[in-house]
């Protein structure tokens, strides 16, 4: 993606590309399968299973058991007679299923928490590794640079002797000259 926005990508597809950039440390965790597999049985089990939690779910199945019981005791269509023993039954087999849909949920929430806590700490550790190589790449750097800095004052001092060398050979040459013409 290019830092050109003349493309005219969205917002949205920024802040897509931005998710998907976020979880660059996971994909070589894509990899594991849940416990349960991820085929069509698993799938649709665990989304009912999320459902049961849900405020429709609840809000829906208090106004079905309203409704079965007001239909039962008005006498409009008795089907199930007080103590509703059909109701209880109903309940049971819902129970009977709901438990281990919600085990099987909280499995596969689990399994991919573990993968999530795994990339996590791999990316932790390659973090750790580049900091490390980053500190010695700065300590061999330092220890250049102080070999540097140590030829540097040595060139110095050889270019300060030979200046020297030079101004008192050409104060001889000019004090031979003066003096040969004055001979």
């Amino acid at each position: 993606m290019s830092g050109n926005d003349t493309t005219g990508h969205s917002a949205a597809g920024h802040s897509a590309v931005r998710h998907r950039d976020f979880y660059r440390f996971h994909l070589p965790h894509s990899h594991l399968a849940s416990v349960f597999g991820d085929d069509w049985f698993a799938l649709k089990a665990e989304a009912f299973a999320r459902f049961f939690g849900t405020p429709t779910f609840l809000v829906a199945q208090t106004v079905i058991v309203g409704a079965w019981i007001l239909i039962n005791i008005a006498g409009w269509w008795v089907f199930d007679q007080y103590p509703f023993i059909l109701l209880n039954l109903a309940f049971s087999l819902q129970a009977a299923y709901a438990a281990p849909l919600i085990l099987l949920a909280q499995t596969r929430q689990a399994d991919r928490d573990k993968m999530m806590v795994m990339a996590d700490a791999q990316h932790r550790e390659e973090i750790a590794r580049a900091n490390e190589e980053r500190q010695r790449t700065m300590v061999e750097q330092a220890a250049l640079l102080m070999r540097m800095l140590e030829q540097n004052t040595q060139l110095t001092e050889t270019s300060k002797e030979l200046s020297e060398r030079i101004e008192g050979l050409t104060v001889e040459l000019h004090n031979h000259i003066v003096e040969s013409r004055h001979e």
